[in-house]
């Protein structure tokens, strides 16, 4: 027995995107490169779990980890947004600033 982990990351994108609604275009291409990276991992653990490696508290646990994991790549994301748009308005009120100077 074994899951597609193909479509097993698509569903987890999907659910990102859901989560975050408006910003999706803004950390698309970031979500979908943390999954990849843990592709794998999550592929073993499920792995794991189907063969009775390791028992559905472990899993539990182990999926704990990958969450925090998960969480913190993506709080990443949200500073580097952020600090884009922090730069964006930055630019914007400079241009107002300089625009109103040279009329003065």
């Amino acid at each position: 027995m074994s899951i597609d982990i193909d479509a097993v990351i698509s569903d987890m994108l999907s659910a990102i995107k859901k989560s975050v609604d408006a910003d999706w275009n803004d950390i698309r291409g970031y979500a979908k490169q943390i999954l990849e990276n843990e592709k794998e991992t999550i592929s073993e653990l499920a792995d794991q779990r189907l063969k009775g490696e390791i028992t559905e508290e472990e899993l539990t646990s182990e999926l704990k980890d990958e969450k925090d994991t998960i969480e913190a790549e993506l709080k990443a994301i949200q500073v580097m947004t952020k600090a884009m748009a922090q730069r964006a308005a930055n630019a914007a009120i400079d241009i107002l600033l300089n625009a109103i100077r040279s009329v003065l």
